[in-house]
């Protein structure tokens, strides 16, 4: 029970001081938030031998453990990635400001001047695993936002996190900023997280990024509002007018290139007409290192290559080398499909036919939705933000890919002559 208190103890401080160091951030000047991000983008690379030893000890662990080799692919930080960490921040320094921006003005008939400002949300906790590259994004895209963060990544990325941390802090003084702006929960066992989010008088906002269950956890025991990322369930529907070499080249690119990321593809869905030739040519591209599953039409078409699919497997985020694939009547099919088993994150249709395509971008409402790319553009870099925080499959506040904006909020302010209501 005394060790219980004392963790309690021990993440109630760390929360108040994030609660008054966000006070200070949220004043600074736009000028004083942009010196502290490049600051921290140039401390990431004073820090670069200390970051790569200690990514070498979590990789280290994490090969001892039985780590998948997707998982050690999130995992790992090298001299290419810790130079894009770098650049990520000093992108997001560079972004327009939000805090403060006017969104809407109005004059009512009254003569009160309306206007909608952005202003930041306040503490925000971030949870997340295996993914130590989300420690300088999230510290960066806060403090853009004028928002304090109180990150708590997996055990398995512990030493990177801390090294990490390191550099913030130091780009953070340097530009006389409070450290305490930016803070690392130093446990990493659930129970920290259930103290952390139950903190509704600190905290303003949580944000998991992980598996399944840790999300789950995270929703079940919080009283702080949480914008959730369940799975990225993503989908390729090859409709009857798709070009059959791009459809192969985007699929190929959508599993293939990063299998362990939530933006990678897991279910392709082709339509019949066109299943007898496509089918095998995607079994010959990919059955040498992507384990197939399909449908029936599917496994007659691709023969041993390809494993018979359950109903399991239409519900599966994978992180791995394995794609299932379904044979559809059209694009009513292919919809209902998505809607029954997808997740809300990203579905692509490929198509030469111009309707059909902007038929499927006005009927499906996951949080992204492409004609002709890869489910790999479902990035906050990618899609403009700089760096995200997250993906949100949860429609309220924000929705997709974050960036810095959907770290704010925004106030009403008023301006009137002496106006007074009769």
């Amino acid at each position: 029970m005394t060790e219980e208190i004392e963790r309690a103890r021990l993440i109630r401080g760390i929360a108040e001081a994030a609660r008054a160091a966000a006070r200070t951030v949220a004043k600074a000047t736009a000028q004083h938030r942009t010196r502290g991000l490049t600051g921290i983008s140039e401390a990431i690379y004073r820090h670069r031998a200390a970051i790569l030893a200690a990514n070498a000890r979590d990789m280290a662990a994490a090969r001892d453990a039985g780590t998948s080799a997707a998982l050690l692919d999130r995992l790992l930080l090298d001299d290419k990635r810790i130079t894009g960490l770098a650049r990520a921040v000093a992108d997001i320094a560079a972004a327009p400001e939000i805090v403060g921006r006017v969104d809407r003005t109005e004059t009512r008939p009254n003569g009160l001047e309306i206007q909608r400002v952005r202003i930041p949300l306040g503490v925000i906790a971030m949870i997340y695993e295996a993914r130590p590259n989300v420690t300088t994004d999230a510290a960066a895209l806060c403090l853009k936002a004028g928002n304090a963060c109180i990150l708590r990544g997996g055990r398995e990325a512990l030493e990177s996190n801390r090294a990490l941390l390191a550099a913030v802090h130091d780009g953070l003084v340097t530009a006389r900023l409070p450290p305490e702006a930016v803070q690392l929960v130093p446990m990493t066992d659930r129970e920290a997280i259930a103290d952390l989010v139950k903190l509704d008088e600190l905290i303003d906002l949580c944000i998991p990024r992980g598996g399944e269950g840790l999300i789950r956890f995270v929703a079940e025991h919080a009283r702080v509002p949480v914008i959730k990322h369940y799975k990225g369930v993503c989908h390729v529907f090859v409709h009857a007018a798709a070009d059959a070499e791009l459809a192969l080249a985007i699929i190929e690119n959508a599993k293939v290139s990063r299998p362990g990321v939530c933006n990678a593809v897991e279910t392709v869905l082709v339509d019949r007409p066109i299943a007898r030739k496509l089918i095998p040519r995607l079994v010959a591209r990919l059955a040498p290192t992507v384990e197939l599953r399909g449908d029936d039409t599917v496994c007659a078409l691709g023969g041993d290559a390809v494993r018979p699919a359950t109903e399991d497997d239409w519900y599966a985020e994978y992180l791995d080398l394995i794609l299932a694939v379904r044979v559809v009547d059209g694009i009513d099919a292919a919809i209902a499909h998505i809607e029954r088993y997808g997740s809300d994150h990203t579905e692509s249709i490929i198509t030469k036919d111009r309707d059909a395509g902007e038929r499927f971008l006005r009927e499906v409402n996951s949080s992204t939705v492409m004609v002709n790319a890869s489910t790999r553009f479902a990035d906050g870099g990618e899609l403009g933000l700089g760096a995200e925080i997250g993906i949100s499959t949860t429609r309220l506040h924000a929705y997709g890919p974050m960036g810095a904006e959907g770290l704010t909020t925004t106030k009403f302010v008023v301006r009137g002559t002496g106006q007074v209501r009769s």
